[in-house]
């Protein structure tokens, strides 16, 4: 690759609708994507467009970005982006091997692939794998909604636009019971509750889990590195599904022996030379990845590339929400619960200028 001469981040922020209240997950009302965009320009004049994870924490993502990940790639030769990616982890372990700091590693990291991937002329997903995929199978990722008549409403929807599986973030019995009925026998549920039971509350709502035929449960506990619990609440007859929250390929090597479906988060994890790794000890383990993407960015695009890699078992996130506008000129979107992989090289993204402008956050 050519030497790196220029890195900006953009920060946009725009509102979506979701049909809910925007609360039981985020610290406070979740109402809009706050978007940290990483730009790279070689010495060819190529650009790579990248995504650091930023949702209520945008300001301090940027500052991770500009001030300790860009003095490690501005100016640099990279042609070895893996080992770019290792020797970056090495020189900021002070400051933490989850967070922020993996957040920021993780959109320079993707910016850098896409540059790779257009200077040999081919998508992101020709660059990785041999297989040639035209597109993906997605599901219905329904945001928190703490009521079970819109559970049933916006599960009921998702399967009449398509989606054959339909994820709820609920946390209470009757909310999670509305789904089934709505959807009907034939559509996969899965269930998110972001960490908030207790073991015991997991285990006494497990027999309505398995009765409604819940084809995973995602973080039931806290801590959600507590892999061994996990693994013990797996072999009560219910697949486990977790990573989300995790940085960094090392735990994914424990994670994955644990349980059934790592989740690793494209803009959280590392960028695209982690996920190559994690998808290769998924491989190893026979199991299959079900990434984390509740994200319309760059982040989106990548992730979508980066599913000729995985097995066709895998299933993209698709965050069933409405966004008033979004950031790449052409975003493929679901059509009959199925998402096309980005056309253009590299990882397809190519920025809306007028929606970076008009979201500009102040």
């Amino acid at each position: 690759m050519a030497r790196i001469v220029d890195l900006k981040t953009i920060f946009a922020e725009i509102p979506f609708d979701d049909g809910g209240r925007g609360e039981g997950i985020t610290p406070s009302r979740w109402h809009s994507f706050h978007n940290v965009l990483v730009r790279l320009e070689d010495e060819d004049g190529l650009v790579g467009w990248g995504e650091a994870f930023a949702y209520f924490c945008a300001p301090a993502v940027v500052a991770a970005v500009e001030k300790m990940v860009a003095p490690l790639v501005v100016g640099k030769d990279i042609d070895d982006i893996p080992a770019w990616n290792q020797a970056t982890q090495r020189a900021l372990h002070i400051f933490g091997r989850y967070g922020i700091t993996i957040f920021a590693l993780s959109g320079v990291d993707i910016a850098l692939w896409d540059i790779k991937a257009k200077r040999a002329g081919k998508r992101l997903a020709e660059l990785v794998s041999q297989r040639a995929r035209t597109d993906v199978e997605a599901y219905s990722s329904l945001v928190a909604y703490r009521d079970p008549v819109l559970v049933g409403r916006y599960a009921g929807q998702s399967v009449e636009e398509g989606f054959k599986h339909v994820k709820l973030h609920e946390i209470a019995a009757d909310a999670i019971a509305a789904a089934r009925p709505a959807m009907g026998d034939g559509i996969g549920l899965m269930v998110d509750v972001n960490c908030n039971w207790t073991i015991e509350s997991t285990l006494k709502i497990l027999p309505q889990l398995i009765a409604d035929n819940t084809m995973w449960l995602e973080e039931p506990i806290f801590p959600p590195e507590d892999y061994k619990v996990m693994a013990q609440i797996e072999k009560q007859g219910i697949a486990i599904g977790a990573g989300e929250n995790a940085c960094t390929a090392f735990p994914f090597n424990e994670l994955t022996s644990s349980i059934t479906y790592p989740q690793p988060s494209l803009t959280k994890v590392g960028g695209v030379s982690v996920f190559l790794e994690i998808a290769a000890i998924a491989a190893r383990a026979g199991k299959a990845l079900m990434p984390h993407s509740p994200y319309f960015g760059p982040g989106y695009f990548a992730t979508l590339n980066l599913f000729a890699a995985l097995d066709e078992r895998s299933l993209f996130e698709f965050l069933y929400v409405k966004p008033h506008a979004l950031l790449g000129v052409e975003t493929p979107l679901p059509i009959n619960g199925r998402i096309a992989l980005p056309a253009g090289k590299g990882i397809g993204f190519e920025p809306d200028e007028d929606v970076l402008r008009a979201f500009a956050a102040k």
